[in-house]
């Protein structure tokens, strides 16, 4: 994990929660006199949410951060990049990352319409939602039809891949390898807080693509969206995303 957070409460919680899991915290830096990050949640009855974001100390994280990782980024098997923080130093991750042949999975959320071109050409995999992928394309994603044509324009831009994440219809993928979109169905679940089901889904993709490199990405994408209907099922967040020992073994 490559962050910043802020010398607070939250900041502070946040790391012990990062070690807890397993997860090292070397790159987590603390800054002064800034909030650490956080997200205004509601969820309406039928479990969809609403979020506002505060970034907070998020927007502090720089090249020197970066650089300070770079020999962790060069030599993983998979490196997640997002817009939460500055998007320049996101695209300065994938560059960095993609020159030294790590696989690069970009979820571009939350989603910006002028997203620097770059973007494109330094993405393995693309993977976003229907309303992010409408925000980069102008196409409206009401179906699987839909977002099938939005992928086509994400390829057309440069990535290998591209993912379109559709909820309870599971997700579409299309390649340079396979231009025709192919629709990833998901077994329907009742939805308690759809909240996190996006990168529940992105961690299970990144984890197939390191673990599981032979694996076809169309059986990553089915295991991925299963995981995704689990964390549904749970209210929470982080909270909501199982563990593997509480996952069939089939999926590993």
């Amino acid at each position: 994990m490559i962050c910043k957070v802020g010398k607070d409460s939250f900041g502070y919680d946040y790391i012990e929660n990062l070690k807890k899991n397993g997860i090292p915290t070397d790159f987590v830096g603390q800054a002064e006199n800034v909030a650490t990050g956080a997200a205004s949640i509601i969820v309406d009855n039928e479990g969809q949410n609403f979020i506002v974001i505060v970034a907070g100390a998020n927007l502090l994280m720089d090249s020197e951060d970066l650089r300070r990782a770079a020999h962790v980024i060069c030599q993983a098997k998979v490196m997640v990049c997002q817009l939460e923080v500055t998007p320049a130093v996101s695209l300065e991750a994938l560059k960095l990352a993609h020159k030294s042949g790590v696989k690069t999975l970009f979820n571009p959320a939350p989603a910006l319409a002028d997203l620097d071109p770059q973007f494109y050409i330094h993405s393995n995999i693309i993977c976003c939602n229907e309303s992010e992928a409408e925000i980069l394309t102008g196409i409206t994603v009401c179906n699987v039809k839909d977002a099938g044509r939005a992928g086509l324009v994400l390829l057309e831009r440069g990535c290998k891949t591209a993912v379109v994440t559709l909820g309870l219809e599971g997700c579409i993928m299309v390649s340079a390898k396979e231009p025709i979109p192919k629709h990833v169905p998901v077994k329907k679940v009742t939805a308690v807080d759809t909240t996190g089901a996006g990168d529940s889904f992105v961690g299970a993709l990144a984890f197939y693509l390191a673990y599981y490199p032979n694996l076809p990405l169309e059986e990553m994408l089915k295991r991925a969206n299963f995981i995704a209907s689990v964390s549904v099922q749970t209210t929470g967040t982080q909270t909501s995303f199982p563990y593997k020992k509480d996952l069939s073994q089939d999926l590993f």
